[in-house]
């Protein structure tokens, strides 16, 4: 709200009025940032002009530094042969002068191990995989007919002995099957198996599936899902729970990673935001955020009780579907997004400014959201 209050020349009321809050509030948090990012004055005298250019060349050459640190590392990463380790180019650059420190701290990456790995390049490790690699790829190579478990045998004849676990991995790394083998592909891993019942579907007299997503009032059915968007500085997530009865956005988390922890912060912030919660189905597709064993604890944790539709079926979650289709034209496809930062505030202005509280619903009788909820909740609960 500070950010979108900065941006626009609208006044700290109508502002505070956009996203429902009391201007008092908003002029407190104002005041409260800038004390924050007020520079405390500086005591004595002033520096002397050598010193400041000092300390200005030696910011200059840290920043060619680090850009030669990426430089270096995106043709490094752009190799046909993609090595395991960025240790060799922390010891190129080394040579030519950028300290170790500097590209440590550039690639994020530990100094400590490096320079183990710079004593003892090759451990002894590696070295036994390498030659269990050998082994079996003279085996594969004599007869590309035989499977991980007759390759292990021909390596254990030519002296190297190893699991038969460890034989199957270096064999699936590196691709090496039997000729006459099932045909594996990498398109991607099947589905897991849902954690939750589908407890939003219907069978209608001719047989055939379908969803009902009706609420006869909030914190009864809650939907969610995650969408995504590509920035210049990479994709954003977008984990979102709206309410069926009012189609509020009563929770959502933005993320640059879809971990299970955004799924996990949208359910803490819907939950946080309605309070009792207990009861609450909410209805997900089976995406491994949503199947994780910290998100199921989440739902126990609130007392709510999960839902979960079939694999690949948009109509299983229809209704949220169309909330992200709106997000899609009035935010995310308006122009390129420079910073993830900037996607960020524009999805939390749309949805609190325009979606909640502008945006007329024929579903809602042609009320907002913010609206629909102050008319149909009893008075005594608006109160408590």
């Amino acid at each position: 709200m500070i950010r979108v209050y900065r941006d626009s020349d609208a006044s700290l009321a109508q502002v505070a009025k956009d996203f429902g809050i009391s201007p008092s509030c908003l002029k407190r948090w104002v005041t409260i940032d800038d004390k924050k990012s007020a520079r405390p004055s500086s005591a004595g005298r002033a520096p002397v002009e050598s010193d400041a250019l000092r300390e200005a060349n030696k910011r200059i050459r840290l920043l060619e530094q680090e850009n030669e640190v990426l430089r270096r590392a995106a043709a490094y990463l752009s190799q046909a042969n993609l090595p395991k380790m960025m240790y060799p180019l922390v010891r190129e650059l080394a040579a030519d002068g950028v300290p170790v420190a500097v590209t440590c701290r550039v690639l994020k990456i530990a100094r400590q191990p490096y320079y183990r790995w710079l004593v003892n390049p090759v451990t002894d490790a590696e070295l036994t995989a390498a030659y269990r690699a050998n082994a079996l790829f003279d085996a594969h190579r004599d007869d590309p007919e035989f499977g991980y478990r007759f390759l292990l045998d021909e390596a254990r004849g030519a002296g190297e002995p190893m699991a038969e676990r460890t034989a199957w991995r270096i064999c699936s790394d590196l691709g090496w099957w039997s000729a006459f083998g099932k045909k594996r592909g990498r398109n991607g891993k099947k589905p897991g198996p849902p954690v939750h019942d589908d407890r939003c579907a219907v069978v209608d007299d001719q047989g055939r599936i379908r969803h009902e997503f009706t609420a006869t009032g909030p914190n009864e059915l809650w939907l969610a899902d995650i969408t995504e968007h590509w920035t210049g500085e990479g994709k954003l997530y977008v984990c979102a729970i709206k309410d069926v009865c009012s189609n509020r956005i009563v929770g959502y988390s933005i993320d640059s990673r879809m971990k299970s922890r955004l799924a996990v912060a949208a359910l803490n912030d819907a939950v946080a935001r309605r309070g009792k919660v207990a009861g609450c189905v909410l209805h997900t597709d089976r995406g491994s955020q949503f199947r994780s064993r910290k998100f199921v604890h989440a739902l126990n944790r609130h007392d709510m009780v999960g839902s979960m539709g079939r694999v690949g079926a948009a109509g299983d979650n229809a209704a949220m579907e169309s909330f992200f289709s709106l997000l899609q034209k009035n935010v995310l496809d308006r122009h390129p997004w420079a910073t993830r930062e900037e996607l960020r505030i524009a999805i939390v202005r749309w949805i609190e400014r325009t979606y909640h509280r502008r945006r007329r619903q024929a579903a809602l009788g042609r009320l907002t959201p913010v609206e629909y909820e102050l008319i149909m909740t009893p008075t005594a609960t608006q109160a408590a």
